[in-house]
C-alpha cells in the first residue's frame, strides 16, 4: 500500500509540476513560494512556538481549542480580509466575515473551557473517590 501511496503521490506532484510550467509564469510562481516560504519561518513557526510555551501547562483541551481555533482562523482569513470583494456584486462575500469568525473564536473558547473544566472536575471527584474506597475493607 505504502508504494501504491508514493506512486499516486508522485503522479499528482508531476501533473502540478506540468501545470505550473505550462500556465504558470515559473518566475513570479517562485516569489510567491519564496514569499510563503519566508512567512512560515519567520513569522508562524515563531508564533506557534512562543504559544506552545506559553500554554505548556495548560490542559489539553485548552491547547486542542487553540489549535481548532488557529485552523479556522488561518482558513477563514481570506473572506475576513475580503479578499475577491468587488464593488459592483455585492453578494460577493456580502456578510460580516470579522464578526462571525469572532462569534465562532469565542464558542470554541467556551467549549475547551468548560470541557477542561469539566475533565479536572472529574479527575479530582476520581483522586478522592480512590482515597475512599481504600480504606473500606473488600
Amino acid at each position: 500500500m505504502r508504494w501504491l501511496g508514493y506512486a499516486i503521490g508522485g503522479a499528482f506532484v508531476a501533473l502540478g509540476l506540468t501545470g505550473l510550467v505550462q500556465d504558470i509564469d515559473p518566475v513570479g510562481w517562485a516569489l510567491w513560494a519564496g514569499g510563503v516560504l519566508v512567512a512560515h519561518d519567520a513569522v508562524l513557526v515563531p508564533v506557534v512556538l512562543l504559544a506552545g510555551v506559553v500554554v505548556r501547562r495548560a490542559g489539553g483541551s485548552v491547547r486542542a481549542g487553540l489549535v481548532v481555533a488557529g485552523l479556522v482562523t488561518l482558513a477563514t482569513l481570506p473572506t475576513v480580509l475580503a479578499l475577491g470583494r468587488r464593488a459592483d456584486n455585492p453578494s460577493i462575500l456580502p456578510l460580516d466575515y470579522g464578526r462571525n469568525l469572532l462569534i465562532v473564536l469565542v464558542l470554541i473558547a467556551l467549549a475547551s473551557g468548560i470541557y477542561e473544566t469539566w475533565t479536572r472536575a472529574a479527575r479530582g471527584r476520581a483522586a478522592r473517590g480512590k482515597g475512599k474506597r481504600g480504606d473500606r475493607p473488600g
